[in-house]
């Protein structure tokens, strides 16, 4: 597992310029500050002594100079550090997300990851200031406190005595703050989650009236939050008090024995002010409760943070498709399991090139997982997926993408206008390949009715979700790959759009291999062939019209008489009246590395 000290390191190594000018400077300003006390008493002495001030004085206006023109640079190279560092861990998270397919999955609910991505990278990007400044602190207190033994050795210890308390009550903090600090980001993290997961489904909730119900659950874990933060926070205050009362101690214990000293004749008058001066700096390292605070909060960001990009990611491959594949999909002994349940059981199936094959079966039966394994959007636990018997492990992600395309249920609005949203797997199509694209697509004529047409922005096009679905499968005719898979691509279409729109593209894609995953008749009825997904296994396999002569075949699609034929006969959701519409905006992340949605 990465340790969340190495994880800020790298982020730090890759802002080191930042990190280096922010040691520099912390350095030359504690030694400034350090100089400063001692310079002061020669210029008291020289004053008492009616002897000259200007030199004195004019080292300890250099002194002052420098403490000022490090301390602006300082916090000049803290900024760009600080922000750099978190810039670079929210990148390696963002990409191992991405990478690992972990966004959305229960471990890593989206809200959840929201927050890691935001306050946890923030937290951990912060650690290395914190260090640094801390550092400093110490440095200069140190300096304080052999600056106080070199004075007088009875001073020095005097202040050394208030150092092993302090030891004890940081050990304390830390002990017990480090479990508190990460379970309230824990249970920040969940709320988060909660909170997007509602949000996403704000209108099933207003229309079922359960919007109190909703709001309980949301905020259910918030007295969890609540006990834990007023544990955090009597963990400060008794640190505070203990603090509190150990400063002002060794303070006058340290003056005491420099006012005797001065009684006794062993240092002068400027040599008391230089103890005064002194004690206030090595003071500074009895007074971190703040920075020991953002430490534990930091661990804690960082490990949250950790536990994302630990999570393995497929290893890209290296070979290409062969020259003259022409798309044959073959899964071999092909097993999926999720927790203790078998989704696909040993799954063994050829799909030949130029096939369009329908994947039908119950809710549960895994076809959306055979879906995805096509792809690569998601890892066998055990078996093969191939194309043009080349291993999906072994193709590179260029050629796996060339060669394989989705068109989902729920198309991510990714890009900026529609054009884009279209031509978001090939940046380079003309723009006469994407209104050809959206012709085939039959949604080139709501985009004509659109504001600005195929430059109307995303933000500013109203639309329903099938319209949201056909610009999917528009994106998917651009990108234009040997395999094409239709994850319940045109279930948001009635039946006579789906029709149109499924022959133009069995046209489009003449020739290319598809795999459907079909909920009604009428699209397994147009496949070549029919897969039959029981229990994670394929039952049956063949065409449609020797399939229907089985019962357990025709009751998938509820065509019997009564409300279970609601599906073949529902309006389509573009034109159904008072419908709102739908942006595709609370989409939930697709779960897998290469889940950039490319078509």
């Amino acid at each position: 597992m990465t340790s969340p000290r190495r994880l800020v390191w790298d982020a730090t190594a890759r802002t080191r310029g930042w990190f280096v000018l922010a040691s520099a400077t912390a350095v030359l300003g504690s030694a400034g500050t350090l100089a400063f006390p001692w310079a002061m008493a020669r210029a008291l002495d020289a004053v008492v002594a009616r002897r000259s001030v200007t030199g004195p004085v004019l080292v300890c206006a250099a002194l002052l100079a420098l403490v000022v023109i490090t301390g602006a640079l300082q916090t000049l190279a803290n900024g760009g550090y600080g922000s750099g560092t978190v810039a670079a861990l929210r990148r390696s998270l963002a990409r191992r997300a991405l990478d690992a397919g972990v966004p959305g999955t229960a471990d890593f609910p989206a809200g959840d990851l929201a927050g890691r991505l935001s306050a946890g990278c923030a937290q951990a990007g912060s650690a290395g200031v914190t260090l640094v400044t801390a550092s400093t602190a110490v440095l200069t207190s140190l300096g304080g406190v052999v600056a106080l033994w070199l004075l007088d050795w009875r001073i020095g210890l005097c202040f050394s005595l208030g150092v092993p308390p302090l030891a004890l009550i940081a050990r304390m903090f830390m002990n017990r703050g480090s479990g508190l600090f990460l379970r309230y980001q824990e249970t920040q993290g969940r709320i988060s989650a909660l909170l997007l997961e509602a949000l996403g489904g704000a209108r099933t909730i207003g229309a079922s009236g359960t919007a109190a119900a909703e709001t309980r659950r949301v905020l259910g874990p918030l007295p969890e939050l609540s006990r834990t933060g007023h544990r955090v926070w009597a963990l400060q205050r008794d640190t505070g008090w203990q603090v509190g009362l150990l400063i002002p101690a060794v303070e006058v214990l340290v003056l005491c024995a420099g006012g005797l000293a001065l009684l006794h004749g062993d240092i002068s008058a400027g040599e008391l002010a230089a103890v005064v001066g002194y004690t206030a700096l090595a003071m500074a390292a009895l007074d971190q409760l703040d920075a020991l605070f953002a430490l534990g909060m930091s661990a804690a960001g960082a490990r949250r943070v950790a536990e994302v990009v630990d999570q393995p990611v497929p290893a890209p491959g290296t070979r290409t498709r062969p020259a003259g594949g022409s798309g044959t999909v073959t899964l071999s002994g092909v097993t999926v399991r999720s927790g203790a349940r078998t989704v696909l059981d040993a799954v063994d199936l050829v799909v030949p090139a130029g096939t369009a094959l329908a994947v039908v079966g119950r809710s549960g039966a895994g076809k959306s997982t055979l879906a995805a394994l096509i792809g690569r959007l998601r890892e066998p636990d055990a078996g093969l997926v191939a194309i043009d018997g080349v291993p999906l492990r072994e193709l590179t992600p260029r050629a796996l993408r060339a060669a394989v395309g989705h068109a989902f249920e729920r198309p991510a609005l990714l890009g900026t206008t529609v054009a884009g949203m279209i031509a978001f797997a090939r940046p380079d199509a003309s723009r006469e390949e994407v209104v050809a694209a959206a012709a085939a697509a039959r949604a080139d004529d709501f985009i004509a009715r659109l504001p600005r047409g195929y430059d109307t922005p995303l933000t500013e096009a109203p639309l329903s979700g099938g319209e949201v679905q056909r610009l999917g499968l528009a994106r998917a005719l651009v990108h234009d790959p040997a395999v094409v898979v239709l994850d319940d691509a045109l279930s948001s279409l009635d039946t006579a759009t789906e029709a149109r729109v499924g022959s133009a593209l069995a046209s489009a894609w003449s020739g290319r291999t598809r795999v459907l995953i079909a909920h009604r008749v009428s699209t397994a009825a147009r496949a070549d062939l029919v897969a039959w997904l029981e229990d994670g296994r394929i039952r049956a396999l063949g065409p449609h019209a020797d399939l229907w002569r089985l019962d357990d075949y025709r009751a998938l699609f509820a065509v019997s008489t009564g409300p279970e034929a609601a599906p073949e006969t529902a309006p389509d959701r573009d034109t159904e009246p008072g419908a709102e519409a739908w942006t595709g905006r609370d989409t939930p992340p697709h779960p897998n590395p290469h889940a950039q949605e490319p078509v």
